[in-house]
């Protein structure tokens, strides 16, 4: 039989075994002075041993406040659990002391420990997956992230929270906020993509069409799924043709830069159903107008230059519809000839230039003799307008000259009379 049994003394060893044996060694005058106290069985043990005076050479003692729990293990044998108070152990006997407030780290086996109902009472275990994260919350603050393992927690006044969330899925369908997921210990697990107001984008998952996203923030869980997002500009687009060299029907190679303004409106068809519908866009806009300066000559060309932007957005019609797009207008910028055909045109621009100078010309001197000529019918008529255009002319010469001398006989005066008084 042992003395010391299951945290308290047996009393039938203390009465009559070793009660001999204490009168003996004169440390206790009788039974009745036996130490009742849980406390106190290490040193009744000591003293029926006679080591009461090297206590602390063969003991160790242990204090355990409000916030800490002990294990104590004996030979690397999990023995039993301490909670608040003091305790006396022998040296032998290893006790792990734990901070309740702070993750535990079992020091052995965690089942062998759970096996003890008080342990497993005020403990918190959570295992996760290969295929999940674990958020642990401590009073209602994100903490830490746990990943594949087994953790165990006290119980105590930490508030501990957890959000379980399986991340071999593509979609987050748990109850995890934006900021959580943008967090830096949750931004490592997790994929984002944003989709601008004037874009759409479409989702593929292992290569398969899924979804068309519209403008947002989008997220998921980061895995081996592979995802790509296409996204397309809704907005109105310019497209330049330029530099289109042809040749008219009578073989004048003329060098036409033209523009079209599009948008797309069927983003599943433009990405889908077509494989760089700008391009193909393109090369619609080009044939179409090959097509229809091919059809005139040169100078018939410059006539119907106007006609050119109806015929080509009606020949692309057909084939914008089919690429999801919509055509909102077409037009011709430049129309650049050859060199020669350049400078023969300059040429026979000046001779028309020229022509219709001389015909002005012609037309106004033709205007200026005929006006004369009813001017000397007029004055033949009317010999006061005759005289009048005489003053004219005098006024006219008058101008010119500063002084005039007069000199003659004693004519002079009629004779200015007869030049200047009309005879009746």
């Amino acid at each position: 039989m042992r003395l010391y049994q299951t945290g308290s003394i047996n009393p039938v060893l203390i009465g009559f075994r070793y009660q001999r044996m204490a009168y003996r060694a004169s440390f206790i005058k009788n039974s009745k002075h036996l130490p009742q106290k849980h406390g106190e069985h290490k040193e009744i043990i000591c003293v029926l041993c006679g080591l009461v005076g090297n206590k602390n050479k063969y003991m160790k003692k242990v204090k355990l406040n409000t916030w800490q729990v002990a294990l104590v293990f004996k030979n690397g044998a999990y023995q039993r659990l301490l909670t608040t108070g003091t305790y006396w152990f022998w040296k032998k006997e290893d006790i792990y002391v734990y901070d309740i407030t702070k993750p535990f780290v079992a020091p052995v086996e965690l089942n062998i420990l759970l096996q003890d109902n008080e342990l497993a009472g005020i403990l918190q275990v959570v295992e996760v997956k290969d295929n999940e994260i674990v958020l642990h919350y401590e009073n209602g603050l994100l903490k830490q992230v746990l990943t594949a393992g087994r953790y165990t927690f006290w119980k105590s006044v930490i508030q501990n929270e957890f959000i379980r969330a399986d991340i071999s899925q593509l979609e987050i369908s748990e109850n995890i906020d934006r900021n959580t997921l943008l967090n830096r210990l949750v931004a490592s697990y997790v994929r984002s993509v944003s989709v601008e107001n004037y874009e759409k984008a479409v989702l593929f998952i292992d290569g398969k069409f899924d979804k068309v996203l519209n403008s947002g923030v989008y997220y998921w869980w980061k895995n081996n799924i592979a995802v790509h997002i296409a996204k397309v500009d809704m907005r109105q687009q310019q497209l330049e043709v330029n530099g289109q060299e042809i040749l008219t029907k009578d073989k004048a190679a003329l060098r036409i830069n033209a523009w079209a303004q599009y948008k797309v409106a069927d983003i599943e068809k433009a990405l889908l159903e077509n494989k760089e519908y700008d391009k193909q866009l393109y090369v619609a806009f080009q044939l179409a107008l090959r097509e229809y300066v091919a059809g005139y000559s040169f100078d018939e060309l410059l006539d119907k230059k106007e006609a050119i932007a109806p015929f080509v957005l009606q020949q692309v019609k057909e084939k914008v519809a089919a690429l999801g797009v919509e055509v909102n207008g077409f037009g011709i910028r430049d129309i650049i000839l050859p060199g020669d055909v350049k400078e023969i045109m300059n040429q026979v621009l000046i001779a028309e230039k020229k022509a219709q100078a001389n015909s002005i010309m012609r037309r106004e001197e033709t205007a200026s003799t005929r006006s004369l000529l009813n001017t000397a019918k007029l004055m033949e008529e009317n010999a006061m307008l005759w005289k009048l255009k005489e003053m004219e002319y005098v006024e006219k010469i008058a101008d010119k000259i500063s002084n005039i001398s007069v000199s003659g006989n004693g004519m002079l005066i009629e004779q200015l009379k007869q030049i200047f008084v009309p005879q009746k």
